[in-house]
């Protein structure tokens, strides 16, 4: 079971090596605002747990493990974003609320925002609603 520090790592990973096709250590230290010793002590700890693999000076790669659950790390990430974002909260907040929640709801929390997510995207009266009490 991956902590919320290991989550932010992973999603980190996830993300540089998608947009840049590596991940470095000190693109993650930039990124996460810490230390480039501590991330490369997350990284031996998330090589052992089998996410990523780590050889040292060189670029971070994940693990087929590690790719699937960066990917569902952003895409909760997102999802959240996209509900907070239709429920009218400020744009200015959103990142921050994001950070402050995602990782104290269960997957299934995030399964059913998911799953209401994807039903208010197609109710665009409801959404105009919610739009205009926020007004």
């Amino acid at each position: 079971m991956a902590t919320p520090g290991m989550e932010d790592y992973l999603e980190q990973i996830y993300l540089h090596i998608e947009r840049n096709g590596i991940a470095r250590a000190s693109d993650i230290a930039e990124s996460l605002d810490v230390l480039p010793s501590s991330v490369t002590k997350m990284v031996q700890r998330l090589d052992r747990e089998g996410y990523v693999y780590y050889e040292r000076y060189k670029g971070l790669d994940l693990t087929e493990k590690g790719l699937a659950f960066g990917k569902k790390l952003v895409k909760r990430h997102d999802i959240l974003e996209d509900f907070l974002r239709i429920i009218g909260v400020n744009e200015e907040n959103i990142y921050d609320d994001v950070e402050g929640i995602e990782h104290h709801l269960s997957w299934n929390a995030i399964d059913r925002i998911t799953d209401l997510v994807e039903t208010l995207e197609q109710d665009t009266e409801f959404i105009k609603k919610l739009k205009d009490k926020k007004q």
